[in-house]
């Protein structure tokens, strides 16, 4: 299993998370968005309705509407109602938990970074897991640091 950890420094998560959500989306699979914090949910279903401008990406907060028929499904826990295999952290706290996906999203910024670290520090212990570490350059470009 994979997990990509995203520093956020320029560009803000409600630009980078519609990419994600698009990508995964496009390769046929399912997102369990995840944020413990019900505003930034429902900030990021706002974004979800806005991004892409030239299309729509099917989504809804789990409860709302029929869970096990959207692609991407924002939540407060990591209950897979859409039967997601694939989970973005929006909120910046890592769960071990999001071990039970095949690839997990955890997006932080500076004032969870030393949790990030933590979580990278523990994943490199356990067997299957295969962690990647994104940064921003001065140019907002993503770039694999490792």
């Amino acid at each position: 299993m994979q997990v990509d950890f995203y520093h956020l420094t320029i560009a803000p998560l409600d630009r980078l998370l519609p990419v994600i959500a698009e990508r995964v989306t496009a390769g046929g699979n399912r997102l369990l968005i995840v944020s413990g914090d019900a505003d930034q949910r429902a900030a990021l279903d706002r974004q979800l309705w806005m991004i892409p401008a030239d299309g729509f990406l099917p989504h809804a907060q789990a409860g709302e509407a029929d869970d096990a028929a959207q692609p991407v499904l924002i939540a407060g826990d990591l209950q897979a109602g859409n039967g997601a295999r694939h989970i973005a952290l929006a909120d910046g706290l890592w769960r071990d938990e999001a071990l039970g996906f095949e690839r997990v999203f955890h997006f932080f910024d500076g004032d969870r970074i030393d949790e990030a670290r933590s979580a990278w520090r523990s994943l490199a212990e356990r067997d299957g897991v295969e962690r990647r570490y994104w940064k921003q350059n001065d140019q907002g470009r993503w770039e694999q640091a490792a």
